[in-house]
């Protein structure tokens, strides 16, 4: 395939249309760089960088700053910050302080998930930055009005990936080529249970110009997941996982497993979704290692993922078809 041609990576100034998900909790400078290294676009995600220096808690907005600036003593080349996009005052002040970080680290590759805002596209525009727009449960209509209000790269998302599931039934193959005859001039990107060379062809004969992609990059070397997650993920497989919300899945931990029964039971899914943010999400498991009392939310596609490998290998692995 001929990379000098294709959109993503015009726009976006990188070798290869890749895309690595900012995944929560598990995501750090080394990755990030390594990622961006190899050619592809390394975002920094959520709670990524060190919560203590020196006894002193550092705040989220500060961690960013820290972070980004790790990220550039480790590459000059194009990375991506991740942006939750949302319709509140708390959501806002706070994407603020992440383009004012990005712009002093520069950084100008905004990774948006949630739904549209008019008041953060504008910081974004005015700020000279470019948007990559993920809709949460992205349909035909929330894309065309992304592209109006001038997402540059829009990712379509089927219910296959990890994370927050989107609401309703459409997999990738259902999604990506309704998002993509829904909109006229913005390429799009594919996500959900991409993990290898197969996925990415398939994204692409479904008219997608590039592949997002979170859990394959969680078994490398570089990821900051606790070891036993990686080897879970290789020893596992997709008809392990199960449902703990109706928006997220796990693999079969000791806590996912009384979620999903508590789930079946009848208890209210809010109810349950409360309490795995208040035990820290995906942090104690992914990060911590804490299988007893946390979940790991993984894509379906993981019977694909055999090994642990430095990040330049997945790379090379996944873009096999656009190397010169």
């Amino acid at each position: 395939m001929d990379t000098l041609n294709n959109p993503i990576c015009r726009i976006l100034g990188i070798r290869y249309p890749l895309i690595q998900a900012p995944m929560n909790w598990i995501n750090n400078a080394e990755m990030v760089a390594a990622v961006s290294n190899a050619g592809a676009l390394g975002v920094l995600g959520p709670n990524a960088g060190p919560k203590v220096i020196d006894g002193r808690r550092i705040p989220t907005e500060e961690r960013i700053s820290i972070e980004l600036a790790r990220v550039r003593q480790l590459t000059s080349a194009p990375v991506g910050i991740n942006i939750f996009s949302a319709h509140d005052d708390a959501t806002r002040a706070y994407a603020m302080k992440t383009i004012a970080a990005s712009k002093a680290n520069d950084v100008n590759i905004y990774c948006l998930v949630g739904t549209f805002d008019e008041i953060i596209y504008k910081a974004i525009k005015e700020a000279g930055g470019i948007i990559v727009h993920r809709e949460l449960t992205p349909t035909p209509a929330s894309a065309r009005v992304a592209e109006e209000h001038g997402a540059d790269i829009i990712v379509a998302t089927g219910i296959d990936e990890g994370g927050m599931i989107p609401s309703g039934c459409m997999g990738t193959f259902t999604i990506v080529p309704s998002i993509v005859d829904a909109v006229k001039s913005v390429p799009v990107m594919a996500a959900g249970g991409i993990n290898d060379i197969r996925g990415v062809r398939a994204a692409f004969a479904l008219g997608a110009q590039g592949v997002y992609v979170g859990t394959r990059f969680i078994a490398s070397t570089e990821c900051p997941a606790a070891q036993i997650v990686k080897d879970m993920i290789v020893e596992g497989s997709g008809e392990e996982i199960i449902a703990v919300t109706p928006n997220e899945r796990s693999l079969p931990t000791p806590a996912a497993i009384d979620y999903n029964r508590r789930m079946l039971a009848g208890e209210p899914t809010e109810t349950i979704h409360k309490e795995i943010m208040e035990k820290g999400g995906l942090g104690p498991a992914m990060l911590h290692g804490d299988i007893t009392n946390g979940i790991i939310s993984v894509n379906t596609g993981i019977s694909s993922i055999r090994t642990i490998k430095p990040v330049a290998e997945i790379v090379d692995e996944l873009m096999a078809d656009f190397r010169d």
